[in-house]
């Protein structure tokens, strides 16, 4: 009787803690988001490394136990860029590294950012994709990157924000109107009750964005008694016009390149509503555009097999 193969990816960003596990029978994800303390808008390198340590256990025996592991996958860096680096990632280090050795398995380390790539990918069954280029978005609490992909190995930065992150944005707005951090997914059903099509101010400076002015929009906004719901839709609207900008100034040098949207802000319904409708963008199946492990195991899987070097 054959052995099936298994792959298991670790994941630990600022964020979550997750695992996966990538089998012929599909792929089991497990996550969890780090605690933040009410008011308060991020963790201290420090405290993610400590709650990451603490989320472990009880994650990866929430997974299936694996029969046959073949590969460890990890992300050990948030870019495959030279000095690309946070503490938050030894901690899925450590753990990729032990379980490597113990198993007498290949350990295969990857950027946070390339697994997000893999993530969206798969979750949307675009496996194709792997072999051509497209244009991804990746836009989180700590990275907003318009990429040129050429493969999986091969990511080059088209356009960026110049100062806050669209996550930070709307995160900071979120904490100002008193939503649990972080934000995103308690603010959209509140934007979706009032979203409608709006001409907003755009701010782009060779293909970057600049998004923090909008956080003292936000502010007067509320001073002015305006409802919480105008204001978070204010804020992923924003958002999306911002996107929209970029898109628009990348396909002018890259015309029909398919387009990937990655990444925590892109679960936001209004967003994805846009940026679909408009350029048939591809988002990430629900659950997998969020920091995850999925698309670590998955390239673990595809590096063991040969199929990226």
């Amino acid at each position: 009787m054959s052995v099936k193969s298994e792959y298991l990816g670790v994941d630990t960003s600022n964020y979550t803690t997750s695992v996966a596990l990538c089998s012929p029978e599909g792929m089991e994800s497990r996550r969890k988001l780090l605690p933040v303390k009410e008011g308060e808008r991020g963790l201290r390198q420090s405290d993610a490394v400590f709650l990451h340590v603490k989320q472990f256990p009880p994650l990866m025996e929430s997974l299936p136990s694996p029969m046959c592991l073949s590969a460890v996958g990890v992300s050990s860096r948030p870019r495959t860029a030279d000095g690309s680096y946070m503490p938050c990632f030894l901690t899925g280090v450590a753990l990729a590294r032990s379980i490597s050795h113990a198993c007498g398995c290949p350990l295969y380390e990857f950027s946070h950012q390339q697994g997000h790539v893999a993530a969206g990918l798969w979750s949307a069954g675009r496996d194709d994709l792997f072999s051509r280029s497209f244009l991804a978005f990746h836009v989180s609490g700590g990275t907003t990157e318009l990429l040129l992909v050429n493969g999986i190995n091969d990511i080059q930065i088209l356009g960026h924000t110049l100062d806050l992150h669209a996550g930070q944005l709307i995160d900071r707005i979120g904490v100002l109107l008193g939503y649990p951090f972080p934000c995103g997914a308690h603010m959209d059903p509140d934007a979706l009750r009032v979203a409608r099509p709006v001409k907003r101010q755009v701010r782009l400076k060779d293909g970057c964005c600049t998004l923090s002015g909008f956080e003292n929009t936000a502010k007067r906004m509320l001073e002015q008694g305006t409802p919480r719901e105008e204001i978070a839709f204010f804020a992923v609207d924003t958002v999306a016009s911002q996107l929209e900008a970029m898109i628009e100034h990348a396909l002018r040098e890259h015309p029909d390149l398919p387009l990937l949207m990655i990444g925590g802000v892109c679960s936001n319904s209004w967003i994805r509503r846009r940026l679909s409708d408009r350029y048939g963008a591809i988002f990430a199946a629900d659950g997998f555009s969020c920091d995850n492990a999925a698309g670590i195991a998955y390239l673990a899987r595809l590096k063991h097999e040969g199929v990226i070097g």
